[in-house]
């Protein structure tokens, strides 16, 4: 496969791809992001995908040029071009290019950027043994801030503030509670728990990004028979939990094993994380195929 970048309509590999020195997200975060994945030469829930973009852009007050089915064609086409058959694609709109924190002083229209590359993943020992994980000092962003149904660049600095916690704990993931001490979610995943059998997991008003995984997850359970309550969870609930495990666009379902040291159920992934899993990667089978748009320029 080729690494490939697509911006604002000039299409170069990924070694010699820029950006704008005054773009507002490089400047201020002021930007939105999308991480799609790439199973079987499918775009897996591009459409989903598309629409939590183009819903984050109107409440940002993004003027976007582009309609959202040209830029599902750009995405599409460009997969094609790049070959990849399992991958990545990372999308960014930003406000556009200007200096100057007020969005007056931005006269552009958005930066719009698809990257098609390859994704660092967990290693196999992780999804057979499960992840070591502890409870951040970080909070999350409350919703009053900053509503965490809008994928913000400049949010993720929190996130990754967590994960470097975690990586100098020793531990392979970090989970966040809210100002009020509920469980939302991971630095880049969100959260179940399974205890007697049903399928617990933190509420979206509890600050959580509702994730597409996640939702994909809720159906996938549902349809296999399990009851899934969305609630308020503490540190408690997680230690009392039969199994644990994280969903999320790169993680997809991955189990932990511990959290603070202290196993969750029997220290291993259990059999309801094991079933979603193997239910979550027959799913992945199903996705937009993209070889037919190859040479399409909407």
């Amino acid at each position: 496969m080729e690494k490939l970048v697509w911006f604002n309509g000039k299409v170069t590999t990924l070694e010699e791809a820029s950006i704008p020195a005054a773009d507002h997200a490089h400047l201020y975060g002021d930007g939105l992001f999308e991480g799609i994945r790439i199973y079987h030469n499918q775009v897996f829930k591009l459409d989903q995908h598309l629409d939590r973009l183009y819903y984050g852009c109107k409440m940002m007050g993004f003027d976007m040029s582009i309609p959202q089915v040209g830029l599902r064609a750009i995405i599409l086409d460009l997969c094609a071009r790049a070959g990849v058959a399992e991958g990545y694609i990372r999308l960014n709109v930003t406000r556009g290019t200007g200096l100057g924190l007020d969005p007056r002083a931005v006269k552009t229209d958005p930066n719009v950027m698809v990257m098609v590359s390859t994704l660092s993943l967990y290693p196999p020992e992780f999804y057979a043994n499960g992840l070591d994980a502890m409870f951040s000092s970080v909070r999350v962003i409350p919703a009053d801030s900053l509503d965490p149904r809008l994928k913000c660049i400049g949010r993720y600095a929190s996130n990754i503030m967590a994960k470097a916690e975690a990586n100098r704990a020793g531990v392979g993931e970090a989970l966040l509670l809210n100002h009020d001490g509920f469980l939302t979610e991971g630095t880049g995943e969100n959260v179940f728990l399974v205890k007697n059998g049903t399928l617990r997991t933190p509420h979206p008003s509890c600050g959580i990004l509702r994730g597409i995984t996640r939702d994909t997850v809720i159906e996938l359970a549902k349809g296999a028979g399990l009851t899934v309550v969305e609630e308020n969870l503490t540190p408690y609930d997680v230690f009392e939990a039969d199994e644990c495990f994280c969903t999320g666009t790169a993680a997809e379902v991955v189990g932990v094993a511990t959290i603070n040291g202290q196993p969750i159920g029997e220290g291993k992934p259990g059999p309801v994380t094991m079933r979603l899993t193997q239910l979550f990667k027959e799913h992945t089978k199903i996705g937009v195929p993209f070889e037919a748009h190859a040479g399409a320029r909407p």
